[in-house]
C-alpha cells in the first residue's frame, strides 16, 4: 500500500520542534515515534493517531474518525483520521494528542 508523501512531509513539519521523533516504514505505510513509541503514522491518504483509551473512545465521536482496523482485529487506542479532515489545524491538533499520548509511556 502507498501513503501520501505529501502528508509525511507535513507530519515532518509538524513535529519538527519534538526532540525524539524518528520515523520508519510499517503497516504498509510510515510511523513517527516519540522515544521508540508510536505517536501517529500515514496509510494511504489517513492519519493514524494512538491514543490512551477514554481519548481514543472520545475520538470516535468527531467527524472523520474510526477504528484503526488493520488486520481484522482493531487496534485499541488507536483511531484513524481520515485525511479529508486533515486541514493544518486538524493535523496540528492530532499530532499534539498522539505524542502527548507517546510522551506519557516510558522510552523505548
Amino acid at each position: 500500500m502507498a501513503f501520501d508523501q505529501a502528508l509525511a512531509e507535513r507530519i515532518r513539519d509538524g513535529l519538527d520542534d519534538v526532540d525524539g521523533i524518528t520515523d520508519r516504514k510499517m503497516f504498509g505505510g510510515i510511523t513517527f515515534s516519540l522515544h521508540g513509541n508510536l505517536a501517529v503514522g500515514v496509510m494511504g491518504d489517513d492519519l493514524i493517531v494512538r491514543l490512551g483509551a477514554e481519548a481514543a473512545e472520545a475520538a470516535l465521536a468527531e467527524p472523520g474518525t474510526r477504528v484503526f482496523d488493520f488486520t481484522g482485529r482493531p487496534m485499541r487506542n488507536w483511531i484513524v483520521v481520515g485525511g479529508e479532515r486533515l486541514d493544518d489545524e486538524g493535523l496540528t491538533r492530532w499530532l499534539r494528542a498522539g505524542v502527548d499520548f507517546a510522551g506519557s509511556l516510558p522510552p523505548k
